[in-house]
């Protein structure tokens, strides 16, 4: 099938809009600098604790 340049004009447009707003709703939606630190520090935590269990799963 042969598509008319005005139809894929109108898909770029669209497909335009949507990334334009969905940048614009993932900077609204962005996780605090505080979230960030307190979410690393929490993973952080997990890692070291996962090696603490591992170390005396192996009697170490």
């Amino acid at each position: 099938m042969h598509q008319t340049c005005g139809s894929c004009g109108k898909f770029f447009a669209g497909m335009a809009t949507g990334i334009a707003a969905g940048a614009a709703l993932g900077m609204t939606m962005a996780p605090s600098h505080r979230q960030i630190k307190r979410a690393a520090h929490m993973a952080a935590k997990r890692v070291n604790e996962a090696v603490e269990n591992l170390a005396d799963a192996m009697d170490l």
